[in-house]
């Protein structure tokens, strides 16, 4: 008899609201992807390209749009998900993997913390690298130390990496480049670089690989996190002069480990966190997902949310000098 009761019982708590409808979640709902940058970059693709294959993987085949958010370098789209977006699980964002130093040096405008937001995880890990015009000189990083006139490097403004790279780069390892911010995107500098307006970009290395692959640029130096395809290009660090240089450069590089990051509202529910988790994760090892993202050069290297968060909490460790010393180096701004 005391089975029969355990059997019913388990049997009526399948039909307990919020326990049954984990298969009909997103069911006739749409779920939205904020992205932190205009159309056209890096940011942008990933989540295209995700948003095409995670309904396979999400119960109830959700609807997914794009809705891009750009300013202040992501900022204004990491506020939005941390205090605007409601905590349901329909709205989810990706934005700088950098903001994080921008928490750490108390930069005006940031109203989030990221050790509290619902962390999905991040679809690739990258190096930041600087690229150069191939069609000019330079072989070598002594080469752009060299030079006589400054090369002229593209960014969209301070606290990205196409930005903060090359910056330190020019402060730490003495290259001899002239940084022109402003472009509203990673695609606008490569479109300014096509037309010969500057002579080349930093940022991350899976955004810039067409045009290496054109033959358009010629990668020069990266940062620590390990790409086999460049791990014999020169690491920053190892160009520094200083122990305070190097500290700088590890840390504003660490966030790379997570170069697309994914996250919900603070507060989201277990049950949609795992549903958008599970779909992540799986969609990250579908082979026409990684067949489409080879063909575009996307690198897929998926990170766990724990693991996304682990990457966060240790940037922030960092003691109060550290990131005084820091906010000398890397700004952030639109």
């Amino acid at each position: 008899m005391k089975q029969l009761c355990g059997l019913l019982f388990f049997l009526a708590s399948l039909w307990i609201p919020g326990l049954s409808h984990g298969a009909a979640y997103y069911e006739g709902k749409t779920l939205t992807i904020v992205v932190g940058y205009k159309p056209g970059g890096g940011y942008d693709r990933y989540a295209r390209l995700f948003a095409k294959y995670l309904p396979r993987y999400m119960p109830g085949n959700p609807t997914i749009v794009i809705q891009n958010m750009p300013g202040a370098n992501s900022i204004i789209a990491a506020n939005h998900i941390y205090s605007v977006a409601k905590p349901d699980g329909l709205t989810i964002g990706t934005f700088n993997n950098g903001l994080v130093i921008a928490q750490l040096t108390k930069v005006e405008g940031v109203r989030f913390d990221l050790t509290k937001i619902a962390w999905i995880g991040s679809t690739a890990s990258d190096a930041a690298i600087l690229a150069v015009r191939a069609d000019l000189p330079y072989k070598t990083v002594d080469d752009l130390r060299k030079v006589k006139e400054a090369v002229v490097i593209g960014a969209t403004g301070p606290g990205s990496s196409t930005y903060d790279f090359p910056a330190l780069l020019k402060e730490f390892a003495g290259l001899n480049i002239k940084l022109v911010p402003g472009y509203s995107s990673s695609s606008d500098v490569m479109l300014a670089i096509e037309r010969k307006e500057v002579d080349g970009r930093g940022g991350s290395y899976a955004s810039i690989l067409p045009f290496i692959d054109r033959g358009l640029v010629r990668p020069m130096v990266r940062t620590r996190v390990r790409v086999p395809e460049i791990e014999k290009l020169p690491v920053d660090e190892e160009l520094a002069t200083s122990a305070k240089a190097k500290a700088i450069m590890a840390i504003r590089s660490t966030p790379e480990i997570i170069y697309r990051p994914y996250a919900a509202a603070p507060g989201t529910p277990a049950e949609p966190m795992k549903i958008l988790r599970d779909a992540f994760a799986r969609a990250a090892k579908d082979k026409e997902l990684l067949a489409e993202a080879k063909k575009t050069k996307l690198p897929i290297d998926y990170v766990a949310g724990e693991d996304a968060l682990k990457v966060v909490q240790e940037v922030l460790r960092q003691p109060p000098d550290i990131a005084q010393e820091i906010t000398k180096y890397i700004k952030f701004g639109d």
